[in-house]
């Protein structure tokens, strides 16, 4: 199995949500389905089905983050020295060649990836084409409408 890059916010969002859900929710769970085995035939309690139901999720979850922190290579941002050039956990500010728009990205991996928040996925096409770039460099994105340019204003490891 390959490693999977993580910055290191995300890892500790990841191992935040673990211990919630080791500690919070999986405890309430098993209380709710003893509440709802005290209340008689299983058969047709909705509480206990909805009760399992709940902790199968939860149990999916955890098994899930925990082997994604297993598998992952926690990249510290703020260590790099990748000499101005865009690489994995780098913040970028951007300019559309044609209009002028400016966005920043930071790129981030899969899991953190949330484009509201200005975190794309490493493997996304934008990050794909930005990645070895430089400040001054202008890349260029294939988007569903076509190619699009953006210059980099800025490459920042935050």
């Amino acid at each position: 199995m390959h490693k999977v890059p993580l910055t290191a916010r995300g890892a500790e969002k990841l191992r935040q949500e673990l211990l919630h859900l080791k500690t919070v929710l999986r405890p309430k769970i098993t209380e709710a389905i003893a509440e709802a085995r005290a209340h008689g035939d299983l058969k047709e309690n909705a509480e206990y089905h909805a009760a399992r139901e709940q902790q199968s999720f939860a149990e999916g979850r955890i098994n899930e983050i925990e082997s994604k922190l297993s598998n992952c290579q926690i990249i510290d941002v703020t260590q790099v020295n990748a000499g101005g050039k865009v690489v994995f956990g780098a913040t970028v500010d951007l300019a559309d060649a044609e209009t002028g728009d400016e966005v920043t990205y930071q790129i981030v991996g899969e899991d953190e990836a949330d484009i509201k928040q200005g975190m794309i996925s490493v493997t996304s096409p934008i990050a794909r084409a930005l990645i070895g770039k430089r400040e001054g460099d202008v890349a260029t994105v294939q988007a569903p409408g076509g190619l699009k340019e953006f210059d980099i204003c800025a490459v920042r490891y935050l």
